[in-house]
């Protein structure tokens, strides 16, 4: 006889252990965006409510872009609290992508509207500034189920902004890879440039001229 049919994921054990402790408030929070070419750094906290599980919950990485897009919609409906941050492209080069993802964690959980007891906070980093205590945890977002939650959230809110670049970029066919550094995304980088939206500090090996190329361009422009 077949066996029953399993959960599909069951990372609330981790929360409901830091519920157990005491903490009333426990808050998730992860980022989404620290390898692409494009765009900003997404950042999202999620408070869920211990008393409404919501089943699916895992690393966004590992759900289909449809799973992400249904679980986004029904966290945003069924959480006690949630909120989304970004940092810039500018922040980015100014600061560089780790701390301008820290940055937008940092702000995500500001956003809330209720202060948390506990922020657990994928990998290994804590974001400067927080003034709630703070739990960092290695692959979070496979779990806890509020830092999950907080993945699927960052990373759906950041190819959602893709998309509508798409529209306003379509050269670069944002739409399909969403920033990242694909085959199809480098090619149309060495053709067109780059955009506004790029962040020039990921694309100097991108676009840098084959080695002995700055030279041979010398020695044609150059004259003597």
């Amino acid at each position: 006889m077949g066996s029953a049919a399993q959960p599909l994921f069951t990372n609330y054990d981790y929360d409901r252990a830091v519920y157990a402790d005491g903490y009333r408030t426990v808050c998730g929070v992860d980022e989404a965006g620290r390898g692409p070419l494009a765009g900003p750094v997404f950042a999202a906290a999620v408070i869920l409510d211990p008393e409404d599980e919501i089943p699916g919950l895992n690393d966004s990485k590992k759900l289909s872009e449809k799973k992400r897009e249904a679980l986004f919609d029904e966290i945003c409906a069924r959480a006690a609290a949630w909120s989304v941050a970004s940092a810039s492209v500018e922040e980015i080069e100014k600061w560089n992508i780790l701390q301008a993802a820290l940055l937008a964690m940092r702000r995500a959980v500001e956003g809330l509207p209720v202060r948390p007891d506990l922020v657990l906070v994928d990998g290994n980093r804590t974001p400067p500034g927080l003034e709630p205590p703070v739990r960092t945890i290695v692959k979070g977002d496979a779990l806890s189920a509020s830092v999950g939650a907080a993945s699927i959230l960052a990373k759906v809110s950041r190819d959602r902004l893709l998309r509508e670049l798409d529209k306003q970029y379509p050269q670069y066919q944002f739409a399909r890879h969403k920033g990242y550094g694909t085959s199809l995304h480098v090619a149309l980088l060495r053709q067109y440039g780059p955009s506004p939206v790029h962040r020039p500090s990921f694309l100097k090996k991108i676009l840098a001229p084959p080695d002995g190329a700055q030279e041979r361009r010398g020695f044609t422009e150059g004259g003597d």
